[in-house]
């Protein structure tokens, strides 16, 4: 008997995050086109505030009674989809669940042997693709130039800070508590930080980037957006990633105050999502792969035990809780 997480209504800002049940049934039987796979390990991913709201978004949201979407990489244990076989591993949305029959074409084939498991759900996964995909594809980070990354501690933001280093640009982080400011200073060594908790960040700012910002990477909205185009430079850039400090409630969202910047100072703002890059996603998974296996780059994880677990992590992408990428382990 399989166990799930199933959203049993959408979460606003009445209900809070108390929108999930956990069940159990059997896994139906394995039709043509299909695979039964067990899980392992399961990504807890700053999406899911926007999958769990009924808003408009990239991707539709999870509807009541539905099984959480979640990313997740298990091993194939039955098939009748020709293209994998039992002993496989396949990461892909597999829901959060110990087990699930999905059809075999909406998941991707892994080599273990090349990576441990967990690494294809946080450097060498989706988190990892968005981080090198936005700042290498739209920031362009080069010798000379100043880089802003904001939840520079988070999983996208680890790998973001860090693709900017290896590209030769300077690179300040934004992170909120002394821990995560230590943690990019002293591991990824990066050549500043600030602590948006204790310190006013335009301050921070002014005085970590004196000369203006180049790239910003954005990943939390708000504030720290207003506070970075104050100081964005002429020709400069905005990578809009994630907007955190909105999560919490998608139907009073605040947009940003200082955007007349991006007129004064001739500077361009882009969304994305890796949706624009899945085509893309080997591309990336060699560059990480080989930056870290040279030593250049961290994946930092934060690994919770059990599915059992998923509410606590899940109210983490609220708090801050976590230190790196967010992962429950299944078994």
């Amino acid at each position: 008997m399989t166990s799930q997480y199933r959203m049993t209504r959408f979460r606003t800002a009445e209900t809070g995050n108390d929108i999930f049940e956990l069940t159990h049934d059997d896994p139906p039987p394995v039709q043509d086109g299909e695979v039964l796979v067990r899980f392992d390990w399961i990504s807890i991913d700053p999406a899911m505030s926007g999958w769990t709201t009924n808003k408009r978004s990239y991707m539709p949201p999870v509807q009541p009674g539905k099984i959480m979407r979640a990313f997740g990489i298990g091993e194939v244990m039955e098939t009748k989809f020709e293209g994998l076989a039992p002993g496989d591993w396949v990461t892909g949305f597999t829901g959060m669940q110990t087990e699930g029959v999905l059809r075999g074409k909406h998941l991707r084939k892994v080599d273990v042997s090349l990576a441990p498991p967990n690494h294809y759900l946080s450097g060498l996964g989706m988190t990892g693709y968005t981080g090198y995909f936005g700042m290498m594809d739209i920031g362009q980070p080069k010798p000379g130039k100043t880089v802003v990354v904001s939840a520079a501690a988070g999983a996208v933001g680890t790998i973001a800070a860090q693709v900017a280093k290896m590209a030769g640009a300077r690179v300040i982080g934004i992170a909120g508590g002394p821990i995560k400011c230590a943690f990019l200073k002293e591991e990824l060594l990066l050549d500043g930080a600030i602590d948006y908790k204790s310190e006013n960040v335009g301050e921070g700012l002014a005085r970590e980037c004196p000369d203006g910002i180049d790239i910003y990477f954005d990943n939390v909205g708000g504030e720290i957006l207003d506070a970075a185009l104050a100081r964005i430079n002429y020709k400069g850039t905005i990578v809009v990633c994630g907007a955190i400090s909105q999560y919490a409630d998608w139907h009073s969202q605040q947009g940003p105050k200082n955007y007349m910047q991006l007129i004064a100072q001739s500077a361009k703002m882009q969304g994305f999502t890796m949706k624009d890059y899945m085509h893309r996603i080997p591309e990336a998974v060699a560059a990480l792969s080989a930056a870290q296996k040279k030593g250049e780059l961290i994946f930092r994880e934060h690994v919770v035990d059990g599915i059992e677990s998923f509410p606590q992590a899940f109210e983490m992408l609220f708090n801050g809780g976590n230190q790196g990428k967010l992962l429950i382990k299944v078994r």
